[in-house]
């Protein structure tokens, strides 16, 4: 009597073929094909074809246990009685052997096969093409010859008076608040990377149009690289300031603390300030 009850048990589990545990550890766990091909990026056509047993329509049978197992993982069940069970499927379906369809197809004609220096000469171009990119990239996102000119804008509230002996003058004025909240808005798509003195990432992305970023008030010595700071525009507490840089010129290790960007505007405005003095003495004098 025990063993007929074993026998049933084992007739009952035998019922449920692997497409239909995994749909039902899916289901227990309220996700939707679509979710399970986001989280695997299978198609959801194969994903379908699983849960219903119809390897006819998988790419190949290597691709249909992988694409099982997977599923598996997803759902959180054993990937590998879920790939046992298929390959048992599988072979009592006729599909021992079942690879893609594309897999027995040959050329009619052998001179319709491309040479092989055209598949050397891809290659090359690709390989040319790659090494361009990456030249490109270094001298965008990390031009150190522009490294002096950047640095300069950093110095804050000093003016060269050109009509005296060169020595840099602090132009007179109030001391402007060292704090507020600095927060940069994208006026369009643009990339760009902040960090502290040290050297940490604190944010690095690329930013959408009207998207906006808060530097945190506690970073030491926030600093600023990318390409288009045209494209950004910088504000403390709601105030716009000037543009960190033009279109043409990427800006690395600039200053955004509220501190250092006030310093830089103190120090355009005092460039004013004397050239218009330097004016009226001339004049005066003439």
């Amino acid at each position: 009597m025990a063993e007929d009850d074993l026998n049933d048990s084992k007739a009952e589990l035998s019922l449920h073929s692997s497409g239909d545990m995994l749909r039902h550890a899916r289901e227990q766990k309220n996700l939707s094909i679509e979710d399970i091909a986001k989280t695997t990026r299978i198609p959801q056509r194969h994903l379908k074809s699983i849960e219903a047993g119809d390897f006819a329509a998988l790419p190949g049978r290597t691709y249909a246990i992988g694409f099982a197992k997977s599923y598996a993982r997803a759902v959180g069940i054993s990937e590998v009685t879920i790939g046992t069970q298929l390959r048992e499927e599988m072979d009592e379906q006729g599909h021992a052997a079942y690879q893609p369809e594309t897999s027995g197809y040959s050329p009619a004609n052998p001179t319709s096969i491309p040479p092989k220096m055209l598949a050397f000469t891809a290659a090359g171009i690709g390989a040319l093409v790659l090494v361009g990119y990456l030249i490109w990239r270094t001298l965008v996102l990390e031009p150190s010859s522009l490294a002096t000119d950047i640095n300069e804008t950093d110095v804050a509230g000093e003016v060269l008076d050109e009509n005296q002996t060169g020595t840099p003058q602090v132009a007179a004025g109030p001391a402007p608040a060292q704090t507020g909240t600095v927060v940069l808005t994208a006026t369009e798509k643009v990339w760009l990377k902040i960090y502290d003195e040290d050297g940490e990432r604190l944010f690095e992305k690329e930013m959408a149009a009207g998207e906006k970023f808060t530097v945190p008030a506690d970073a030491k010595g926030p600093q600023i690289l990318t390409g288009r700071p045209d494209a950004l525009t910088v504000t403390i507490d709601g105030q716009v300031v000037p543009a960190l840089g033009t279109a043409e010129r990427t800006i690395k290790d600039v200053g955004i603390s509220a501190a250092a960007l006030l310093a830089r505007g103190e120090a355009g405005a005092g460039a004013g300030t004397i050239a218009t003095q330097n004016g009226n003495d001339d004049s005066d004098t003439n």
